[in-house]
């Protein structure tokens, strides 16, 4: 990395690259704020923020701080002096955890668990990024605070819900981010912005201090440039020592492709970049296996009515909603209130197929070392494309459609950009069993060295 200078860095090194720059007195923490700053300075846009808030003086404090101990040859935590960023729905003490909202404004009192657990390992905070307001979509757009701009496609969706902490990572305003994913609100946006983005099993990293969407699918997970960014990033949530991914081979591993359900619909350029990473993999002797998955094609029947979502974003924002409902984005009161039509007999009997639904998907992944789709099946829309509401609908479901497999039936689930240079961004989708994490991840970082 030698040569870089502070802001190419950030724009483009993983966090191992920074850190061993770090150590090896290449660059400093404060130095590598200042380049996050100045890329915020020049790149957001005060009429579709990326931003909505940058924590300038706390963040200060942190790279000091990991600059001081560092020189002083005090040991440092796992992540001191990286500059991430956060999702607007984690609270930060003090701040205030709006969730892409203009009603929701009281200050939080304490740090998220997870926000606890970055600053233990030395991370410095930068701020709170942009976001579908109450995370209530799968395209990314703010009427309140604007819609940031795709930074590998001007014109088109960055994704969401977590927008603004994909567009940040990719135009160097902080090294890595965090999101939340509901419906693939990670793995959306780093696939419309060239970048990685993980969700873990649901179980495996503790969600108090996040505004929730739907407390049964909420999964949290980063956004960064390589699969041993994010397993780095993971271990910390998750409350474990960053431990190097040992490398595997691919050959010999099965993964399936199901028939139905997440190929429906894929535009050319993602067609191409699909079949692509398969011919690559079964190159590097990895066995893919096309094969009919029934439990997939029977998911939309969790989401009638607005399933687990609505109905569990319903009991959260009911009272507001009746008090305050003008406040909202238009598009997201809707959806939001499609849960006060279901019933407790709806939503047991919601859970209840879900129940069943996830041990069949257990016991037919149990063949398979994983699955491979596209992360979404189309290149991120252009802006004008989504301005309807009826075309916003059906390209928010076509969308969220693929992710939400992972989240309806409690998988891990990765999302690796595999578009060619110069073409539009797309990405490629590996999901695991819940649990497999860690192979998960080992996989993914074999078939990101082939992309």
């Amino acid at each position: 990395m030698s040569g870089l200078s502070n802001a190419e860095a950030v724009a483009t090194a993983t966090l191992g690259e920074l850190l061993t720059g770090m150590e090896e007195g290449e660059w400093r923490s404060s130095e590598l704020l200042d380049a996050c700053d100045s890329n915020a300075l020049s790149k957001d846009d005060p009429q579709a923020r990326i931003y909505t808030r940058r924590f300038e003086n706390t963040a200060r404090a942190e790279a000091e701080a990991a600059d001081r101990l560092r020189a002083g040859g005090v040991p440092v935590g796992h992540l001191a002096g990286m500059p991430i960023a956060l999702k607007a729905l984690f609270d930060v003490a003090g701040e205030v955890t709006h969730s892409g909202s203009k009603g929701w404004q009281q200050p939080a009192e304490q740090d998220a668990t997870i926000v606890s657990r970055l600053r233990r390992e030395g991370a410095v905070i930068t701020g709170h990024t942009n976001m579908t307001e109450f995370a209530y979509s799968g395209l990314g757009l703010n009427p309140h605070y604007g819609t940031p701009d795709n930074p590998l496609a001007p014109g088109r969706i960055p994704g969401g819900s977590s927008s603004g902490a994909a567009v940040a990572v990719a135009l160097g305003m902080a090294a890595a981010a965090i999101g939340t994913d509901t419906g693939g609100s990670v793995r959306i946006p780093a696939a419309c912005c060239g970048l990685v983005g993980f969700k873990p099993s649901q179980y495996r990293v503790p969600r108090e201090g996040a505004f929730p969407l739907s407390d049964s699918l909420d999964s949290i997970g980063p956004i960064a440039r390589s699969v041993a960014c994010c397993a780095r990033l993971d271990a910390v949530l998750s409350g474990q020592a960053p431990r190097s991914l040992a490398p595997i081979s691919l050959r010999g591993l099965r993964f399936v492709v199901p028939t139905d359900h997440v190929l429906d619909s894929m535009d050319s350029a993602v067609s191409e970049a699909f079949t692509r990473s398969l011919r690559l993999l079964q190159e590097a002797g990895a066995s893919i296996i096309e094969a009919p998955a029934p439990v997939l094609a029977s998911l939309p029947e969790l989401m009638e009515g607005g399933g687990f979502t609505a109905a569990e974003s319903y009991f959260v924002h009911r009272q507001w909603l009746a008090d305050h409902g003008e406040e909202y984005d238009p598009r997201v009161r809707s959806r939001i209130e499609k849960g006060a039509a279901l019933s407790a007999a709806d939503y047991l009997e919601l859970c209840r197929r879900r129940q069943a639904k996830k041990r069949q998907a257990d016991e037919w992944l149990q063949a398979f070392d994983g699955l491979l789709a596209p992360t979404i099946p189309v290149v991120p829309p252009r802006m004008e494309e989504v301005a309807k509401d009826g075309d916003y609908a059906r390209l928010n479901l076509l969308i969220l459609r693929n992710p939400m497999v992972a989240n309806l039936l409690d998988l891990c689930a990765i999302t690796l950009p595999n578009h060619q240079p110069g073409a539009l961004p797309s990405g490629l989708m590996l999901v695991g069993r819940n649990g497999a994490d860690a192979d998960l991840l080992r996989q993914a970082q074999a078939i990101e060295a082939l992309l």
